[in-house]
């Protein structure tokens, strides 16, 4: 039975990652299999660094990433309006503090993520 998929998609897994060949074996990746939200260069960092940190800062993050405090704060509130990352606010004296952390839903989305990134990597570089 034909299932719709060329035997190239069969072979490197293109169906479940939502690559699919075009154009004479070039492959492209179906913008409904990625994460846009994360794929943005600031979220992604943001999440990336929130990966391999339990927590980090607000000064931390946009010191650690260039970012200003403006983009910082817009970006980090898509994520947490995502459910990607938690923000807890406190004070620290009279100084306020802004910790942020990754969540269960954030880590397996950046998983999820760094899964098709992988995928397409690995097609792209086939001979």
């Amino acid at each position: 039975m034909n299932d719709g998929n060329t035997a190239r998609e069969r072979d490197t897994g293109a169906k479940k990652t939502g690559l699919r060949g075009v154009d004479g074996g070039k492959q492209a990746m179906k913008s409904e299999s990625l994460d846009t939200l994360i794929h943005e260069r600031a979220r992604l960092a943001i999440v990336s660094a929130l990966a391999v940190n339990d927590t980090l800062s607000f000064a931390e993050l946009k010191h650690s990433l260039g970012l200003s405090d403006g983009n910082l704060s817009v970006h980090a509130q898509k994520l947490e309006a995502a459910g990607y990352l938690r923000c807890k606010k406190s004070f620290r004296g009279r100084t306020p503090r802004s910790d942020f952390r990754l969540t269960a839903k954030g880590r397996k989305a950046l998983d999820t993520y760094l899964g098709h990134m992988e995928a397409l990597i690995k097609v792209v570089r086939k001979p």
